[in-house]
Parts: structure tokens; C-alpha cells; sequence
């Protein structure tokens, strides 16, 4: 099996009017792809996509890990998950504070009975495990929060998905949230809705949090597949669907046999793709 992965920065508002901004993004993403791939060829995509995730986390000009969204309370909340297509076991925290990796957190947890962990819990156990105090905060989120720009929120998550040269995929998916929610308000990124993966297919999402939930759309899509349906005619019923509610999500897929996909119901979400020849993003 050829190894492909395809990674998203999430939506950006910003990247309809400043084209400097989504150029930037568009770049980094590129660059993340590239690195993400060369290690590809010697991990699994397990391994892949933490990777990966890890590197668009540190990268401050995305909505996850470093540059992440500021909650109502003046906090920053962070939340991951991982799969794993070949042993189906997921994982993921919801809400942790100050740590500067929320998908390694992730990582160590599919190794225990308990794989979802939440709030101080989780911070608890990542301070247990060997992980650091980390402030996350950029000045650039400190001043939207405090003016309340909210023409200016990133409807930012990133993602990963990735098939290895044993056909196997693997999926993670980390977000800072979507700015000035409520204190414990949980996002899709650390469910099944936003990060799903099976020896079929794997699907990372991105948007409106609720709606992605609401349309249970990366576990409906990789369902589809298993059933039988193209991962690209799986995602566009699954988006037909969204339509009723006027759901605003965007996914990347890989399907077993190599297909790669990736649709949004809104413009601007970023991605990049790259199998060793073709980089494309958006």
C-alpha cells in the first residue's frame, strides 16, 4: 500500500478577505504535510498522525495547543482524540488546561482502561504521566478576548488522517475551541462525531462543533464505507444531510483503498494532502 495522509487547519474566517493570513496557513500546512509524510514512511499511521497533530498543536497560527482559543472565563481549554483503525480503541481528553500537547495526553491514555478523561481529572493525570506546566496563551488571543472580536474567531481544529504502507489508518483530531463559549462546553473534536477511524476508513472534522455532533458525521461517514458506499459518496450524503440544520462542518478522509477526499459545507477550510508526489491545499 502506498502511505497517503491529509491534514486540516480547520476554517478560518479571516482567510476570506486577507489573503496574506490563508497564505500563511496554507504554507505551514504544506510544510506539516511534507514532514508528516516523510515520517510516514517509517512509522505506522498511528504514530503518523500524533505526529502531525503534534506539529500544527505548535504551531501558533491554528486554533489547538499553542494559539488557542480563550474560553468566557478568560481560560483556555483544550481537547484531543486519537484512533486507531486497527485495534478500533479511541482516546482523548476534553477540556485539560495548561498543557502544551493535549494529543500526546491522548497517546498515553489508549494504553489504559479508562481513555477519556476530562477537566482537572485530566490535568491531573497528565501531570502524574511526566507533562509540564505549558501556558498555551498568544498575545493575539489575549486581545480578541478582551475586545470580544468576534468577527475574528477561527472556527479552528486540526486534524490528521493517515494510511501506512500496511494498510492501516489512523485518525487525531485537536482544537482550542471556538472562543468565548461557556466553561465546560465540550466540542466534537474529542467524540466519535469528530474523529473516527476503522479498517475501512478514517474521518477528521472540523466547524461548528455542535452541528458536527448533532450529524454524528465522522462515525456516520466511516460507517458508510463499511457498508459498502464510496468514501466520496459517503461524505456527500452525509452532508446532504447536514443541509436540514444548516450544519457547518468540513472533514478529511482517507478509505483503505487509497481514495482521499475532503468537503466542507462552508468555504475556507485549509487542508493539504500528500502522497509522496502531489501536494494540494486550499
Amino acid at each position: 500500500m502506498k502511505p497517503k495522509l491529509i491534514i486540516h487547519g480547520g476554517f478560518f474566517s479571516e482567510s476570506a478577505t486577507n489573503q496574506e493570513v490563508k497564505a500563511a496557513k496554507q504554507q505551514a500546512l504544506k510544510d506539516a504535510a511534507a514532514k508528516a509524510h516523510e515520517y510516514l514512511l517509517r512509522h505506522t499511521a498511528l504514530q503518523t498522525v500524533i505526529y502531525a497533530v503534534e506539529l500544527l498543536e505548535n504551531c501558533d497560527l491554528f486554533n489547538a495547543g499553542t494559539g488557542s482559543q480563550i474560553q468566557s472565563d478568560g481560560k483556555i481549554r483544550l481537547s484531543a482524540s486519537l484512533m486507531d483503525g486497527d485495534t478500533k480503541k479511541f482516546s482523548g481528553v476534553i477540556n485539560i488546561e495548561e498543557v502544551k500537547n493535549p494529543i500526546r495526553i491522548a497517546e498515553k491514555l489508549l494504553s489504559y482502561e479508562d481513555k477519556v478523561l476530562s477537566g482537572s481529572e485530566a490535568q491531573h493525570f497528565a501531570r502524574q504521566i511526566g507533562f509540564g506546566y505549558y501556558n498555551p496563551e498568544i498575545k493575539q488571543r489575549r486581545g480578541e478576548y478582551l475586545q470580544k472580536l468576534n468577527d475574528s474567531i477561527r472556527l479552528g481544529t486540526v486534524g490528521c488522517v493517515a494510511l501506512d504502507a500496511e494498510g492501516k489508518l489512523a485518525a487525531a483530531t485537536s482544537t482550542g475551541g471556538k472562543g468565548f463559549e461557556i466553561p465546560g462546553r465540550v466540542s466534537d473534536s474529542a467524540t466519535v462525531a469528530g474523529n473516527y477511524v476503522n479498517e475501512f476508513a478514517g474521518i477528521s472534522c472540523t466547524g461548528v462543533g455542535e452541528d458536527i455532533v448533532s450529524g454524528a458525521l465522522a462515525a456516520k461517514i466511516v460507517t458508510r464505507v463499511t457498508d459498502g458506499f464510496s468514501l466520496k459518496d459517503a461524505c456527500e450524503k452525509s452532508f446532504n444531510e447536514l443541509k436540514s440544520f444548516n450544519g457547518f462542518a468540513g472533514v478529511i478522509g482517507i478509505a483503505a483503498n487509497g481514495d482521499v477526499y475532503h468537503t466542507d459545507s462552508h468555504p475556507y477550510m485549509v487542508w493539504a494532502a500528500f502522497d509522496g508526489e502531489v501536494t494540494v491545499f486550499e
